[in-house]
């Protein structure tokens, strides 16, 4: 009996490798809540894209995603069209308007910028700005900077019964106007204390055809991320069992392996990287 249970354990000893052999468990890859952070993304220094570094935070099951501006709550990652959607919670909405300058806007650092940025179909609608606002100086009576984004804008967005309480103002009826809407390309910083603005909101529209109106409007900012060409690196260290990662001292991507990192993958030759922490 003895014989028998033996010869049973190794033959179940030698099929291991083989069942398991080929499936890569990625140390880097996070979970929040319900979303999953996988690269260019990591909640771990070290994993994931230098990038998108000291990017993402999980806060009581909530992913809170932080720049220079400020944090805001990640509803969303759309790894298959490399996009993020954000929400301020002093965003206005078709519902409800924050002014007071509460609102974070959207500011990244210019190291970060590269990397990110809103879609360009994204629309800012910046509410309350002073005659003085940067927005107007040289074109004041004009307001050359204000225009409508994939057809959304200050317009439609009037039509909004948050208006009833604030009382708007008509584009083009008043110096400066109420509302002026852009896109993120414009102006590259959406910062409401520099633009002496009350306040700001966002839409965006993810259907191939014209909404009815600013109620059917997706409220919240998407922004757009890339990792510079370096996709395909990445995809060469999975497929030899790393992780991708950085160098948090030179802060250069890597390819974390088993007890040791490279700056290819992991069928090539080990190099001495003590600054990131290796595979376990």
């Amino acid at each position: 009996m003895t014989l028998v249970l033996l010869t049973l354990y190794f033959i179940f000893q030698s099929f291991i490798p083989i069942i398991f052999g080929n499936v890569h468990i990625n140390p880097c890859r996070g979970y929040c809540g319900n979303l999953t952070i996988d690269y260019p993304f990591a909640l771990q220094s070290g994993c994931g894209h230098p990038g998108f570094r000291e990017l993402l935070f999980c806060m009581n099951d909530v992913l809170m995603f932080h720049i220079s501006s400020g944090s805001y709550r990640v509803l969303d990652i759309d790894y298959a069209y490399q996009a993020l959607t954000l929400h301020d919670p002093h965003l206005s909405t078709c519902d409800s308007i924050f002014l007071g300058g509460k609102g974070n806007g959207f500011v990244v650092e210019p190291w970060r910028a590269p990397y990110l940025n809103p879609v360009p179909d994204n629309v800012f609608m910046l509410i309350g700005c002073s005659a003085q606002s940067p927005l107007f100086q040289g074109f004041p009576s004009k307001h050359l900077p204000c225009h409508n984004v994939s057809g959304m804008g200050c317009e439609e967005y009037y039509d909004c019964p948050a208006w009833s309480i604030v009382g708007p103002k008509r584009l083009g009826l008043s110096s400066p106007p109420e509302c002026c809407s852009m896109s993120y390309e414009a102006i590259k910083s959406i910062n409401l204390s520099k633009l002496e603005c009350e306040g700001y909101a966002s839409a965006y529209s993810l259907a191939p055809l014209r909404l009815e109106g600013p109620h059917e409007w997706s409220y919240g900012i998407r922004v757009k991320y890339s990792v510079q060409r370096n996709d395909a690196s990445c995809r060469a260290c999975e497929a030899s069992g790393g992780s991708c990662g950085y160098d948090t001292g030179e802060v250069r991507p890597v390819c974390l392996c088993k007890g040791w990192n490279s700056t290819s993958n992991c069928d090539s030759v080990a190099v001495d990287i003590t600054t990131v922490a290796a595979i376990d």
